[in-house]
């Protein structure tokens, strides 16, 4: 069992919505990378391709037995949801927002917080380096 990771999660469409992928990175607590995936979803929304990032990130973190982990994302939109300091109004926003919200639970706990892209760089070169190949 691990007890903390961090999750560095993006996710991004060329159009909106437009081909959309996902990139996301786990690193241990000192900041060694443990796990990393991406993944085209086709087309989607950049809120869609962010939510979507962020479920996978944490179905990894659940299989390593992560108890507590704190995710950086460069959306604004979705940690603010997260957070609860706006409402999801977006009805497939919403039933992805229920799939985080039901994956947080197999966590002691979890945290969301907001970073600049520049802050997210393996996540965001991940997630563009499928995106190139689907262009």
């Amino acid at each position: 069992m691990i007890k903390k990771v961090i999750l560095r999660t993006d996710g991004g469409a060329r159009g909106n919505p437009g081909p959309a992928a996902y990139g996301f990175a786990i690193e241990d607590a000192s900041g060694k990378v443990i796990q990393q995936g991406s993944k085209f979803l086709g087309v989607k929304t950049n809120n869609e391709a962010e939510y979507l990032g962020l479920i996978a990130g944490l179905e990894e973190a659940k299989k390593l037995k992560a108890a507590e982990v704190t995710c950086f994302l460069d959306s604004e939109l979705v940690v603010k949801q997260l957070n609860q300091e706006y409402r999801v109004k977006d009805k497939n926003l919403g039933t992805l927002f229920v799939k985080v919200w039901n994956l947080a639970q197999s966590f002691k706990k979890v945290e969301y917080k907001h970073v600049l892209r520049g802050q997210n760089k393996r996540a965001d070169w991940l997630l563009n380096q499928v995106l190139n190949r689907h262009s």
